[in-house]
């Protein structure tokens, strides 16, 4: 690789008279991509990664562990064994709670095989009473944010730069384009050709 003087990196701002206004309006429209590629990564980004992380602040605020009671009996663990082919000591079965405003309610949860009719289990609610899982925890909740937010602001990131990527690819096909009108026009004057 050649080396590259200071001048060289800045060669579309430089003074030229070979620069044509083409290349000037591509190193802007390149310049302008990439700060808006910037700016709008890391505003959405942090807005998402904010949103998510006061999302889940507020699941593990209203989210409330319940004792709920096996209404019907699991199956023992050797059923289970023989539908699924996997060894799982746990099976789904069917609970009753009672929620915070005193309504009753049940639903289908994942149980120890051959638990009896009555058996205690801790599951969580929201405040309607319906059946949720287990909050995260803040760290975990941090984590979630954080990931959702670069995420979140690499794809905003990419719209600026893929915007700027084909309004700069259309620019030079128009540079090409006249390039080829240009070459039509004045490419014979210039003498004969050998056939």
């Amino acid at each position: 690789m050649a080396f590259r003087g200071p001048g060289v990196w800045l060669w579309r701002w430089r003074r030229n008279p070979l620069k044509r206004r083409a290349d000037v309006t591509d190193a802007w429209i390149g310049l302008a991509s990439w700060v808006l590629a910037v700016l709008a990564g890391t505003l959405v980004g942090l807005v998402v990664a904010r949103s998510v992380d006061q999302g889940l602040a507020e699941q593990r605020a209203t989210w409330q562990p319940v004792v709920a009671r096996v209404t019907v009996k699991a199956p023992p663990v050797g059923t289970v064994q023989a539908r699924s082919g996997v060894r799982d000591d746990t099976v789904q079965t069917t609970v009753r709670w009672t929620a915070a405003d005193g309504s009753v309610h049940t639903g289908q949860v994942r149980v120890g095989a051959g638990s009896p009719v009555g058996t205690p289990v801790t599951v969580w609610s929201d405040p309607r009473g319906r059946l949720v899982t287990e909050p995260a925890t803040a760290s975990q909740a941090r984590l979630r944010a954080t990931l959702t937010g670069v995420l979140a602001g690499l794809n905003a990131a990419a719209v600026p730069l893929l915007v700027g990527h084909l309004l700069r690819r259309r620019l030079q096909r128009r540079a090409i384009d006249r390039w080829d009108t240009e070459w039509a026009r004045l490419g014979p004057l210039w003498g004969h050709t050998t056939n």
